[in-house]
């Protein structure tokens, strides 16, 4: 489990920065420049993220379940998933009116990937990864929407449409085997 919680401080910390010490921040980009400053968080949060995989694998090794998951949870998850994926998409393609309307699409899509995971899942690891992305976020989007920054351009239809596409086609992989052969876990287990 040290792995995992080592891991979620390399990685959520970086990303907190802007959260927690924006004065902080800017003066690091101030005095480092933007180059060096990305490099330092880039490196910090891969070796984060690595331990947060290695980590939570190990933790699933010796489960320790803390509830039972009531039934239909998963089904629950993929749908969360699958507005988390359209979410995350919007956060890329241009132009389109969820990013318009949202502002920060990916952090949102962070909020119910975690929170589709909690439901589904009950163990300790479990607890700890996703609950910690989720109070992340939800701290995130807090600060985010509260930031001064240049407004995304208005959405379009053909944005839209885009968006929404990329994030069904990335589910149905997803949920026909691509989070399986990831993570070892069928998303939609079958009833036998």
């Amino acid at each position: 489990m040290w792995a995992l919680i080592l891991g979620l401080i390399l990685f959520l910390g970086p990303h907190s920065v802007r959260i927690v010490a924006p004065g902080w921040r800017d003066a690091r980009l101030a005095a480092w420049g933007e180059r060096r400053w990305k490099l330092g968080y880039t490196a910090v949060s891969l070796v984060g993220l690595l331990l947060i995989v290695w980590g939570y694998g190990q933790a699933r090794l010796d489960p320790h379940p803390l509830w039972a998951t009531p039934r239909g949870m998963n089904h629950l998850a993929g749908l969360l998933m699958l507005l988390a994926l359209i979410l995350l998409a919007a956060a890329y393609v241009p132009r389109n009116h969820l990013k318009a309307r949202l502002g920060h699409p990916m952090v949102l899509a962070v909020k119910l990937w975690a929170l589709g995971h909690l439901l589904a899942n009950n163990t300790v690891a479990d607890l700890v990864l996703f609950g910690a992305f989720l109070v992340w976020a939800v701290l995130d989007f807090r600060s985010a929407r509260r930031r001064a920054g240049p407004r995304p351009p208005a959405g379009t239809a053909r944005g839209t449409a885009i968006a929404v596409a990329v994030g069904v086609v990335a589910w149905v992989v997803f949920a026909a085997g691509l989070h399986r052969a990831l993570i070892g876990v069928s998303p939609f287990p079958t009833v036998g």
